[in-house]
């Protein structure tokens, strides 16, 4: 299956739809992304934070590395200029590639410098370890501070973003400044499948309600980023391009914006390492 692309402002091609890895580690990440690679996926997201990457690493080693587009995320505790650098490396080393098509901010940190974090993912680009920076989680402000201090492109923001978190404000903003929003979560974690207007598309138009959260989104030029361990869901979530929504049927999805989100980390919450914030 040919799945379609979103060109990044360095001109990379990042296919619309990827295979998410939060939450999925061992032998059951590896069958999953032996399944996801023969239904046709190239995308492959994790993150420094999902203590993943050596797992996924050993499951892409058979594959061309040249096929595929592999990001990873930064923890906020590692956003300094010096950690940040070895956060990079570490991660290429758990992989077991010499470079990541994308590399993201996995959340901004109030207490480190956006400014010296995104002088390490220079750096980064410069030495050729990434072909693309990203953030992930920034609304619009946060994207509006990145771009202004620093020349390189931020080339995605990785967001919460579904039907019932349509996110408006970010997307609006992403478009006029060239950025791909991607989205994290993008079936709200099977939470949007009982809701009524999706269940009725998904029944009238034949299809999963991961499908048609999914469509909705790629529609409005959000790639996406499902998970799943299941071969059927695997092969479903990419289904997206041979069929259609119709005009109505994404009005009826807009209306189920309720700026819900399914996933938070709370800012007072300091009890965990993510941000290497002492108590």
């Amino acid at each position: 299956m040919t799945v379609p692309t979103a060109e990044l402002p360095g001109g990379d091609a990042m296919p619309v739809v990827g295979f998410g890895t939060g939450g999925l580690a061992g032998k059951e990440l590896e069958d999953a992304v032996e399944e996801a690679i023969e239904a046709g996926y190239t995308r492959f997201d994790t993150a420094e934070g999902y203590g993943n990457e050596a797992d996924l690493g050993r499951a892409l080693e058979p594959y061309d590395r040249e096929e595929l587009f592999l990001a990873s995320k930064v923890l906020p505790k590692n956003l300094d200029y010096e950690s940040l650098i070895d956060a990079c490396e570490s991660s290429l080393d758990r992989l077991g590639t010499e470079y990541l098509d994308l590399y993201l901010i996995h959340w901004p940190n109030p207490t480190i410098s956006l400014r010296e974090s995104l002088a390490a993912m220079a750096t980064l680009r410069d030495r050729g370890l990434v072909d693309n920076v990203g953030v992930s989680n920034f609304d619009a402000y946060g994207l509006s501070c990145a771009r202004h201090v620093t020349d390189v492109p931020i080339a995605v923001d990785q967001i919460e973003c579904h039907p019932w978190r349509q996110r408006p404000d970010v997307r609006d903003y992403c478009r006029k400044a060239g950025i791909v929003v991607d989205a994290a979560a993008p079936v709200a974690r099977t939470e949007v499948f009982e809701d009524v207007v999706v269940r009725d598309l998904a029944e009238s138009h034949d299809r999963a309600p991961s499908q048609i959260a999914l469509k909705w989104a790629v529609e409005n030029d959000v790639a996406v980023i499902p998970s799943s361990t299941d071969p059927t869901h695997i092969r479903e979530n990419l289904d997206l391009f041979d069929w259609n929504l119709t005009d109505e049927d994404l009005e009826r999805l807009e209306g189920l914006d309720r700026d819900r989100s399914v996933y938070t980390l709370s800012p007072t919450d300091w009890t965990d390492d993510t941000f290497g914030i002492p108590e």
